[in-house]
């Protein structure tokens, strides 16, 4: 069967491989739709992603057709399309007990730390793959269930609810995601980008303002949105040096704050603005089997993934999908490639 490998950074290629096949009771084979080219995507193709190794089949936003189940399997069947959790955890370390295995002490993400869904066919645990019906949303847009999982962990950590006032650095794909999951629980929601384009798609997917720092006041244009009070959360997928100090000096007396940075390079903090304003620091990452709240989303129009994806290639183009991001990422919110 075909799979699309790195192997290594700037080389990447449809390779031949086995086709895999169910070795256990509780798994299940599924032919693969469609993958969602992320961001750590590019980081492995770039060389610039610290966890992957190399070759690798990557991909972590998948979903496809079952094809055949093990002999255990009751929650799905053959002929159901599914969304797959990309999160392998161990179940036993202290993180997993307390019922938080996205932070699993041995965590491996598929498509990073073991190969993943670019290829025709993958095995999966059924534990960690979600019915959706594709009467309500496009099969090629079921690989999108894994970032908006994303969005959708980041308003559980921030305990996001109606009258909230949301503040979401960057209108990437996943700051999209945020936003939607907000407006979905009925609160209010400012974007800041760049790049006017995407705080255009932002507000066309529900954002309430959108701020272009280059041009505008940032700190004034929240001053004007809360009352001159601060914002009572702010989400950072921003994610610089800088924009950790920011979040935390716009956020009013006992607002929460949500990082999801990665980056290793230190931030300069002061105590003070965490303790005198008595904030909620919180990281977020990955998801915590947050898969069938967006699904709900998905079916039920309030998520809406379509406005996200702005590109689609087969995925044997996948070289000119990347040179397009590369060369282009202005024009590019979402590209998925698609399995035939």
């Amino acid at each position: 069967m075909k799979a699309i490998m790195v192997e290594e950074p700037f080389k990447v290629r449809v390779v031949e491989v086995e086709k895999p096949e169910i070795k256990a009771e509780n798994e299940v084979l599924i032919k693969i739709k469609c993958v969602g080219i992320c961001g750590s995507d590019i980081g492995i193709y770039k060389g610039t992603n610290s966890l992957a190794t190399y070759p690798r089949i990557i991909g972590h936003e998948y979903g496809g057709e079952i094809v055949e189940v093990g002999s255990a399997v009751t929650n799905v069947k053959v002929g159901d399309y599914v969304s797959v959790d990309p999160v392998r955890s161990c179940g036993h370390c202290y993180a997993c007990k307390i019922g938080r295995h996205n932070v699993c002490t041995t965590l491996e993400v598929t498509g990073v730390h073991q190969d993943g869904g670019c290829k025709e066919y993958l095995v999966a645990p059924a534990e960690d793959v979600y019915k959706i019906d594709t009467d309500k949303i496009d099969k090629d847009l079921i690989c999108l269930v894994e970032p908006y999982s994303i969005g959708m962990q980041v308003n559980h950590r921030a305990d996001i609810h109606e009258g909230d006032k949301v503040l979401v650095m960057g209108s990437g794909p996943i700051g999209l995601t945020i936003m939607q999951v907000a407006k979905s629980r009925k609160a209010q929601v400012m974007m800041t980008d760049l790049v006017d384009s995407r705080l255009e798609r932002a507000k066309e997917m529900g954002a309430d303002i959108v701020v272009n720092v280059s041009k505008e006041d940032l700190k004034k244009a929240v001053m004007d949105f809360t009352d001159g009070e601060g914002m009572p959360v702010i989400v950072d997928s921003v994610c610089s040096v800088t924009s950790v100090p920011e979040a935390l000096d716009l956020a009013c007396a006992a607002g929460r704050v949500v990082t999801l940075g990665l980056i290793n390079k230190p931030s300069e903090i002061a105590q003070v603005e965490i303790t005198k304003k008595e904030l909620t620091v919180v990281g977020s990452r990955l998801s915590n089997y947050r898969f069938p709240e967006v699904i709900e989303g998905f079916e039920s129009g309030a998520l809406t993934p379509d406005k996200m994806r702005t590109h689609s290639f087969p995925a044997q183009d996948v070289e000119e999908a990347m040179k397009l991001i590369m060369e282009h990422p202005e024009q590019v919110c979402k590209i998925t490639l698609t399995f035939d």
